[in-house]
């Protein structure tokens, strides 16, 4: 074949591409279990992360120990069959509220009492922001948190994740109820903190992420709060 014609350039193009396509098709395949099991990874730590276990050297064997996956519809009811890591809140973000599974975490420390770890999932800035909430016993004061995004600006809104003693750890001790029973959750704020229980100082410059973690929170948290009256009505009821 004359290697100056337009046929020998257009299969040797047709066969180049070909033989491109097939060795990134091999790479990605080989590579697909250990990019979904690092993804997992990631995720137990910070599921870990949020009752302040970090740092850990071997997590998924802490995570294997300590954490139960359960699956919740929108009644608070357990849903079986499902495993709750398999659950992608991004999917059920996009479906109306009555119709989504959210899963729920339960961390068993040492001392033998529970903390119930919440995935919450909404919008910042530039794309998706994501957390955990971990809720103490009561089911009410707040444990700890984890935060993280996709695209949040650095020194800004990326403060979520990156500066967490500043951002994270506050939430602390803060409650879901007020002193009369009503949800209120925990909100970022301006000018300062009023109250200690239900408020924490929102990013400086950063507007809409720390509204978009005060939606986050507010109604992410609030989905599981028909499962916390469904488990005290059976603890009040024994």
């Amino acid at each position: 074949m004359d290697r100056n014609s337009n046929v020998y350039t257009i299969v040797y193009a047709a066969i180049l591409t070909v033989v491109v396509a097939v060795v990134l098709a091999f790479v990605h395949s080989s590579l697909e279990s250990k990019m979904a099991a690092n993804e997992k990874l990631a995720t137990q730590k910070d599921i870990l992360r949020s009752v302040g276990l970090v740092d850990l050297p071997d997590a998924a064997a802490v995570y294997e120990k300590t954490i139960k996956g359960l699956v919740i519809d929108a009644k608070g009811n357990t849903v079986e069959g499902i495993d709750a890591t398999s659950i992608s809140m991004a999917a059920e973000f996009k479906k109306p509220e009555a119709e989504q599974l959210h899963p729920l975490f339960i961390y068993s420390g040492e001392d033998g009492t529970n903390k119930y770890i919440l995935p919450i999932f909404g919008n910042g800035l530039w794309d998706k922001i994501w957390g955990y909430v971990a809720v103490e016993s009561d089911m009410n004061t707040i444990a700890g948190i984890a935060m993280d995004h996709k695209g949040e600006t650095p020194g800004l809104g990326a403060e979520i994740k990156d500066n967490p003693k500043q951002y994270n750890d506050p939430y602390i001790g803060t409650k879901l109820y007020n002193e009369q029973g009503e949800y209120v959750a925990v909100s970022m704020v301006k000018g300062g903190v009023k109250d200690k229980e239900h408020q924490v100082d929102a990013i400086s410059g950063a507007t809409i992420t720390s509204d978009g973690v005060n939606e986050m929170m507010y109604r992410g948290v609030g989905y599981y709060l028909p499962y916390f009256k469904s488990q005290q009505t059976q603890t009040s009821s024994k």
